[in-house]
């Protein structure tokens, strides 16, 4: 992992103070539209209005299905495809952007990170709201300058860095098979079925 640069660490704050003052005490409007996300993360409203508060300049976040935002995917941008988060800057003279996030796929990919809903939900908003800002992750030091700024307010938000494994996680090999500890052999089958 590279190490942080002052200078880095200036112009991310220096940017995030310049976003929060083009768009003050905005407070963000969200919105349901699949009433899933409320099984799926209890008290969903308030968790992305916090991340997107302190992530600053999103005036509405709409918590949606993949059905809808593969429809604005492809309308917008092309994809005929659902993602997990699509942004829409602010029109003209208007206070902050728009965040519409994907239930099926935020879901799939929390459960493939082996994260929680809740998280990869402010995770998301978070990540939303930096592009919004201008941030991006085309190149690998815009990558990892948006990485660090998410882990920074996800922190502010006491949810973990999305760019470490979790805990709880198993190594993988490189084939995606749990390593078995040296000294053992694998088990082989015995060509019976298991009763």
């Amino acid at each position: 992992m590279e190490p942080r640069s002052s200078q880095t660490a200036i112009a991310d704050d220096r940017l995030a103070e310049i976003w929060n003052e083009a768009a003050p005490d905005i407070i963000p409007e969200v919105m349901v539209e699949c009433r899933l996300w409320r099984r799926l993360v209890p008290q969903a409203e308030r968790l992305t209005s916090r991340a997107a508060r302190l992530a600053g300049g999103v005036a509405t976040v709409v918590l949606s299905s993949d059905r809808a935002v593969r429809r604005l995917n492809a309308r917008h941008r092309g994809r005929n495809k659902p993602t997990n988060v699509l942004t829409f800057a602010a029109t003209p003279g208007e206070p902050g952007g728009g965040i519409v996030l994907a239930l099926g796929t935020v879901r799939r990919e929390a459960l493939a990170q082996r994260r929680r809903p809740a998280h990869h939900l402010a995770h998301l908003v978070v990540h939303g709201a930096l592009h919004l800002a201008g941030h991006d992750h085309h190149g690998p030091g815009e990558a990892r300058r948006m990485e660090m700024a998410e882990a920074r307010l996800l922190h502010r938000l006491g949810v973990p860095n999305p760019w470490r494994p979790p805990l709880h996680a198993a190594p993988q090999s490189p084939r995606g098979a749990t390593p078995r500890p040296s000294g053992r052999a694998a088990p082989q089958p015995s060509g019976r079925a298991a009763t």
